[in-house]
């Protein structure tokens, strides 16, 4: 479903002959190889394409490179350069430890897919003095515990400050606790900057809130949540994604880009056509196959609360629908992407 909204995006640029696609933070390289796969076989597209992972991790780059099943290709021409290529669809593949890195001067499309909530966040605390910063200390103990800056720190005065300047105050008075993350921020401007200047979208999928985030940074350690000061380097941490501060920071970084959203991730799938697609596959597969299919969907689309699960021996894991948003960031230039008219 993401490849069809790669591909409309595409269309509405006026269909490029090179395009960068690049993706945040791949992960073992999933959705984009389904992505590939998906729009294989619109020739002039597939042609179209030079991927760019953004992955800073050598062990997740080779993940990527084994299921994008790639392949070095050496030039024959005067040159003597060496290129990555997908033999999903032939399409030359880069590796980029940041967003910086990937070659501008090139109309580009952006994926990013759960890569906002692994961005480091600043807590806030409303204490008698006003706000202070949540920072970690070392107990007598020597364990890690939380503890408040005794006095304004400089994140307090700069981070803080700026997240609450796009809040009314009635939003701010009803909250304890105010998570900002400054990257999220920094990434923003970056993307807008790229989109205003080369033209293209990005595509941000995660799950998060359209307004402040109060509290919400969690570890998961093998699918289990654990305290986030137990053993640190060991868990994955996560937090909500402020989605308002990144529209925000699109919007103030570049007047030439248009923000669209966020709306559920049900909303951008079913809109996109989910339910063709799964009714097209559940009539060519065994009951194996449409039962995985059946539960693929439902956690994609259904409504819940927990984006995590203990395993394939639970019960079923609560649908993903409504947590996750969707929000897309273009060049004005482009008009309204699908489906967010």
């Amino acid at each position: 479903m993401v490849g069809v909204w790669t591909m409309c995006l595409w269309e509405q640029m006026g269909q490029p002959e090179k395009v960068n696609l690049v993706e945040l933070g791949p992960g073992r390289g999933t959705l984009m190889a389904d992505l590939l796969r998906g729009t294989s076989k619109f020739e002039k597209f597939k042609k179209s394409l030079h991927i760019h992972m953004v992955e800073c991790s050598p062990t997740l780059q080779k993940l990527q490179y084994s299921t994008l099943r790639c392949a070095d290709e050496h030039n024959t021409g005067n040159n003597n350069d060496e290129g990555t290529i997908s033999m999903l669809t032939g399409a030359t593949v880069s590796w980029h430890a940041t967003l910086e890195q990937v070659p501008s001067g090139t109309p580009t499309i952006i994926i990013g897919h759960e890569f906002y909530d692994a961005l480091p966040v600043h807590q806030f605390q409303k204490a008698s003095l006003g706000w202070c910063e949540k920072m970690v200390d070392v107990a007598d103990d020597s364990s890690f515990r939380f503890v408040l800056s005794p006095q304004p720190t400089p994140a307090t005065l700069l981070y803080l400050r700026k997240r609450c300047k796009w809040a009314s105050q009635e939003e701010i008075a009803k909250l304890d606790h105010i998570e900002v993350c400054p990257k999220a921020m920094e990434l923003t401007h970056s993307i807008a900057k790229r989109i205003t200047s080369d033209g293209g979208g990005a595509l941000i999928i995660d799950y998060g809130l359209n307004g402040i985030v109060s509290d919400s940074l969690q570890a998961i350690r093998k699918h289990k949540f654990v305290d986030i000061l137990d053993n640190p380097g060991s868990a994955d941490l996560s937090a909500y994604v402020d989605f308002a501060s990144i529209k925000h920071s699109a919007e103030e970084a570049s007047e030439n880009v248009t923000v669209h959203g966020p709306i559920t991730q049900s909303q951008f799938l079913g809109s996109l056509g989910i339910n063709f697609r799964v009714e097209a596959l559940l009539q060519n597969c065994t009951d194996e196959q449409a039962e995985l299919l059946k539960t693929g969907y439902w956690r994609l689309v259904g409504d819940g609360e927990a984006p995590f699960w203990e395993g394939p021996d639970e019960e079923t894991p609560i649908g993903m629908g409504t947590r996750y948003l969707a929000m897309a960031i273009v060049n004005k230039n482009h008009g309204v992407p699908i489906p967010f008219q």
